[in-house]
């Protein structure tokens, strides 16, 4: 077989140490091996890469176990051309499973070009993305808390949010502060309402009719500072990743005028996909790595369908909440219609992702191309059809020997 790298390093990585493989060419136009294991700190790293450098080692390759590669692949990304590999993309062999044999078939399939390389951003998208990746995991925090509040509520019989839209709105919080801080009558709790909530006093004194004690009160307590640090560290958070996005302001504009997409989507998608379209061959190539493109398997000639493949999951989120808020618009634009239609026919689930590879793929091209969104309108859909359907029975009059002439109706 072909040997296409002729100076290869192949690095099976642990939490603890790194084994590291190289294969250069030896006497006799043989291939020659030569391994050593390294730790995983800072110092032990720098030896390794002075090591390969002697080698002359121009490519290196690496699984991406865990966040261990990160270390390892940081260090050598300045020096040479480093890969990062898809675990699922190397077939194991049954037999060769140690450290030192797992850097050996690595080098191996690299030094034949056997291997394809995920993506990586650049240093200033990665750390943009770390920030982006956090406000998700607080957001998950957040709802979380907000879930055991409503357990212990229902443990106290108190049906606060069945009446409340959520059991974090003003008139929510003011009821459960009086709740902590001694108040039982529910006429008085129910007053505590503000705004459109007092219009439903009377279901609230109803619900808030329970068996709320003492030990009630000092868990809703902590739930509820915890609830406050959340907030309180997401609304910190927002300001950091507003300064992050500043050199890419112009890319966040443009990707606000998508239906559906607000200023934390549009983060989203800018740290994960680095802004950089070049990398992603086309906007098909981007659907799939995000994992919203409908994987396909075929044998003996007959494809099948399998669903969506996996991808990243971060990018993915968000562009299901992004396609889940233009259900909301009611057929106001393209994407409104095409998830009412897609609702209709094949469920919300896979409505929702079809719209986020849609919205994905005007990405892709605003981007790439440095332009708006440009709508195609509601109504866009149905006149493709109408038009389409009036070209097949023009075609089958001219086929039975008829000339047509279209007078469109004024």
């Amino acid at each position: 077989m072909e040997v296409l790298f002729e100076r290869v390093a192949g690095l099976d990585i642990g939490k603890a140490s790194v084994t590291v493989c190289v294969r250069i060419p030896g006497p006799g136009g043989r291939r020659v091996s030569e391994t050593r294991t390294f730790k995983t700190t800072t110092r032990a790293l720098g030896v390794m890469r002075d090591w390969l450098l002697e080698r002359g080692v121009t490519i290196a390759a690496m699984e991406s176990t865990s966040t261990y590669w990160k270390a390892s692949f940081y260090c050598l990304e300045e020096v040479m051309e480093v890969w990062l590999l898809n675990a699922a993309h190397m077939k194991a062999v049954p037999g060769r499973k140690t450290d030192v044999k797992d850097a050996e078939w690595i080098a191996q399939l690299l030094e034949h070009g056997l291997l394809r390389p995920s993506f990586v951003p650049p240093p200033d998208i990665r750390r943009l993305r770390m920030l982006t990746r956090y406000r998700v995991q607080l957001m998950g925090d957040r709802t979380r808390e907000a879930t055991r509040l409503e357990g212990m509520l229902e443990d106290a019989s108190i049906k606060l949010s069945v009446v409340a839209s959520s059991l974090t709105t003003v008139s929510a919080r003011a009821m459960l502060a009086a709740l902590i801080d001694g108040e039982r009558d529910p006429r008085v709790l129910a007053d505590l309402a503000k705004g459109k909530m007092r219009a439903k006093i009377p279901e609230l004194t109803e619900a808030l009719i329970g068996h709320f004690d003492a030990g009630h009160a000092q868990l809703a307590r902590s739930i509820l500072g915890r609830l406050d640090a959340v907030e309180a560290d997401l609304a910190e958070l927002d300001a950091v990743i507003a300064a992050a996005c500043q050199p890419w302001a112009h890319h966040l504009e443009l990707l606000q005028t998508i239906p559906g997409v607000g200023p934390k989507v549009a983060q989203v998608i800018l740290a994960e996909t680095g802004g950089d379209m070049s990398r992603f061959p086309s906007a098909a190539h981007l659907a799939a790595w995000a994992g919203v493109a409908p994987a396909v398997y075929e044998s003996a000639g007959k494809r099948s369908p399998t669903g969506a493949r996996h991808g990243n999951k971060w990018l993915t989120t968000m562009l299901v909440e992004a396609a889940a808020a233009t259900a909301r618009m009611k057929g106001t634009n393209y994407l409104s219609t095409q998830h009412a239609r897609l609702t209709a026919r094949r469920g919300t689930g896979r409505a929702q992702v079809a719209v986020a590879h849609s919205i994905l793929v005007s990405a892709y091209y605003m981007l790439k191309n440095d332009e708006p969104y440009r709508d195609l309108g509601p109504d866009w859909l149905a006149r493709r059809n109408t038009e389409a359907h009036t070209r097949r029975l023009v075609a089958q009059l001219e086929k039975l020997g008829h000339t047509v002439v279209l007078d469109p109706a004024a």
